[in-house]
């Protein structure tokens, strides 16, 4: 029987991807493998690993000492510092007889460092809002002289290594945005970003070798606790929704070709519509499966399980289409401590009371 092992086992991202993975009729076993306990003992995975986190001196050596010990088949990263740091190191990994899907280190490092990310899309020639990299003060006054709306509003975030719309807030306060980038110490490492609107939109693909694989698109239709947080972003989906737009589908295969002339492995396009209803391109998670990839397993579309096939077996799937297979418009709702549901809307209608 062969052996799958995925990091950061226990959180959100990587359960989603292990619960797909169990659901392969080739029943490979699954462990996980992470930095913290308390996740860990949550996972579905069969046995589980502590570890340091990646971005540790000792990383390296009880990764490479797992994988020698326990000997699984494939490893997959699930969080962009790993996938960053785990991607320097491929070569060792590879040198204990595990197998990677993930795309060159270049590749890698354009897409989880998000200016990075900016001026691929610009020099390709895709509608973005203009990013500028803020070095200093001077910088930030300049931001918001020429990104501002026409509330004053620009957009902040961190440009550096980390989801969740690390270090995001849109703001029209000099002072606020001053303030916030001295907390984060975050001079040479913020972007300011013109506004785009809050209709956002994710296509999620696999490629093998510079061919498209498979693709689905899905709308966001808020985030969970948006309302706490200052930028109205979390990085968790509440609701998603299936879609089929030929524009975002198009524009997602542009960016992917934006960072990449020889896509492989996991390519995940986020988009963010502006006031001309044009999706913008703002970044690609690369390497990695969003947090909601269940919604398409239990859909019909299971993702995971295409990758490990190709990775494993060099196994493709057989679909009548490869770009958005699933039906449009199912819906996938989450909260916090309960379980998530695929349904329509007219099941919700079915379900709930309106007074």
């Amino acid at each position: 029987m062969k052996k799958i092992l995925i990091a950061g086992a226990g959180g959100a991202p990587s359960e989603g991807v292990i619960y797909s993975l169990l659901r392969s009729q080739k029943g490979e076993r699954v462990l996980g493998m992470g930095s913290e306990p308390t996740d860990l003992v949550l996972s579905q995975a069969s046995k589980k690993f502590h570890i340091p986190y990646a971005n540790s001196t000792s990383y390296k050596k009880y990764l490479l000492k797992l994988l020698c010990s326990e000997r699984p088949d494939l490893v997959h990263f699930q969080n962009d510092l790993e996938i960053f740091h785990a991607s320097l190191i491929r070569n060792d990994i590879l040198a204990t007889g595990v197998r990677l899907y993930m795309p060159d280190h270049e590749v890698i490092d354009k897409c989880v460092h998000k200016y990075k990310t900016y001026l691929a899309f610009r020099d390709a020639g895709l509608i973005v809002p203009r990013n500028l990299m803020i070095n200093n003060e001077d910088d930030l006054r300049e931001a918001f002289s020429t990104l501002s709306d026409d509330t004053g509003k620009i957009w902040l975030r961190a440009s550096s290594i980390g989801g969740g719309g690390k270090g995001s807030i849109p703001t029209n306060d000099y002072s606020l945005a001053k303030a916030w980038i001295d907390h984060y110490q975050g001079w040479g490492d913020f972007v300011a970003a013109e506004m785009l609107t809050s209709n956002t939109v994710t296509w999620l693909s696999i490629w093998y070798e510079g061919d498209l694989v498979v693709a689905q698109s899905r709308e966001r239709c808020g985030w969970t606790h948006g309302n706490r947080s200052i930028s109205g972003v979390t990085g968790v989906t509440k609701v998603g929704k299936t879609c089929d737009n030929s524009l975002v589908s198009q524009v997602a295969m542009d960016s992917v070709k934006a960072v990449s002339s020889r896509p492989h492995g996991i390519f995940g396009v986020d988009m963010a519509y502006d006031k001309n209803n044009v999706p913008n391109p703002t970044e690609i998670n690369i390497s990695r499966f969003f947090t909601t990839v269940r919604f398409f397993t239990q859909a019909g579309l299971n993702m995971p399980e295409i990758f490990k096939d190709i990775a494993l077996y060099r196994e493709f799937p057989q679909l009548e289409r490869k770009i958005n297979p699933l039906p449009q418009d199912l819906l996938w709702l989450r909260g916090m401590d309960v379980a998530p549901r695929l349904m329509t809307s007219k099941e919700i209608n079915s379900e709930v009371i309106f007074l």
